[in-house]
């Protein structure tokens, strides 16, 4: 089975799906490797290395396109969907993040085309997924970059720091949000010596929390079911955001920097911080919304931009691991390649549906759209129980 690698169609992304040093990991597992030419380059890895490693280089996407059995890919087709599933063949395998709840149009086309789409953003929240969890890895690095961003844009520093000219006091950070970006920017912001707060509706995440240095802020709300049994944030309704929003208006006026980390997969994202939070914030006070793509948690985010409101400057930022493509690329092709492994044994691919991993992130088969969450936003009636 052949297995090809192009190089995205995005002119935002920098990242490539599989990076040369997994190229033998796959050829052991029966798997011949295709890539475009150039498919690496803006990640930090040249054509030659791919070659040095087992891969076959193509010139021409469309040749690709036609040799490939399986595609993989970083971001699906949002550059120029209508050309890019064009190039698919009926009973072919798609696999990447393919934004299903999102584009769901783009899928009805690749059911159209017969295609065999798999969404790695729907992988389930158990054990034997957690090499496979592209969410997570890509979470680690926005919850980074968050941090980072912030503290090239706060006109203060983030350490104290005891000098000649006097004691410098430590910036006040609150993330809101304690999952697997909310937690890496609380460690990133404890590094670089900023006294941190982190608020999220699951108090299980409490001791999280505080093994990184951070101050748990406990309010006073129900928060039982804030969790699906799938391990992913739930959508908590209204009231409960009003009331959340209120309590926590005293911690957003004291700190420096605020991140929120807030998103509810196939949901707008939540407004947790409004416009009256913000006017009670300092002047010079940063926002970093990484649910900017999602609508924002913020209720002036602007996606993709810095808005500047009451003297507060509020980051909305799109594709953060991007941004960092060499590890970005590194984590998700180990990912991927966990995954391919999965679903592919001896060579040949294995469409158990018995096995969760496959059957949660299986889109389209057989010319129909399977997934019963796209096929309601579609306005399709229930798929049959079999296929």
């Amino acid at each position: 089975m052949t297995i090809g690698v192009p190089r995205e169609s995005s002119p935002h992304e920098r990242r490539v799906a599989l990076v040369p040093a997994l190229v033998p990991v796959l050829g052991k597992a029966g798997l011949e490797v295709l890539v475009e030419k150039g498919a690496g380059e803006n990640a930090g890895f040249p054509d030659a290395e791919y070659e040095n490693q087992g891969a076959r280089l193509v010139a021409d996407r469309a040749q690709l396109f036609a040799s490939a059995e399986v595609i993989i890919l970083v971001h699906g087709f949002s550059a120029n969907p209508a050309v890019e599933v064009e190039l698919l063949r009926p009973g072919q395998v798609v696999v990447g993040l393919l934004n299903p709840f999102g584009v769901p149009e783009t899928l009805r086309k690749l059911a159209a085309r017969g295609v065999t789409a798999f969404a790695l953003e729907l992988l389930p929240r158990i054990s034997r997924a957690q090499q496979m969890d592209v969410l997570s890895a890509m979470a680690t690095i926005a919850g980074y970059k968050a941090v980072l961003l912030a503290a090239g844009e706060l006109q203060k520093m983030f350490p104290m720091m005891i000098t000649a000219a006097g004691t410098i006091t430590p910036a006040k950070v609150f993330v809101v949000g304690a999952g697997v970006a909310g937690l890496q920017a609380i460690a990133t912001a404890r590094r670089l010596g900023a006294v941190v707060q982190a608020y999220d509706v699951r108090p299980v995440v409490k001791e999280q929390v505080e093994s990184l240095g951070a101050k748990f802020v406990e309010l006073k709300l129900e928060t039982v079911e804030a969790e699906t049994a799938g391990g992913y944030a739930k959508e908590m309704g209204e009231e409960f955001y009003r009331r959340q929003r209120e309590m926590m208006m005293r911690v957003v006026a004291e700190s420096d920097v605020v991140i929120t980390t807030a998103a509810v997969p196939g949901k707008k994202a939540p407004i947790l911080i409004t416009t009256e939070m913000v006017q009670g914030m300092r002047p010079g006070s940063i926002i970093v919304d990484l649910a900017a793509e999602t609508g924002g948690n913020c209720e002036l985010t602007r996606p993709g931009e810095t808005a500047a409101v009451h003297g507060i400057f509020i980051l909305g930022p799109v594709n953060l691991p991007a941004t960092v493509p060499y590890h970005a690329s590194q984590m998700y092709a180990k990912n991927v390649t966990a995954f391919l492994r999965n679903l592919v044994q001896d060579g040949e691919l294995r469409l158990n549906l018995e096995d969760p991993i496959i059957r949660e992130t299986l889109l389209t088969h057989k010319g129909e759209v399977v997934n019963a969450q796209v096929r309601e936003l579609l306005g399709l009636p229930p798929a049959a129980s079999s296929m």
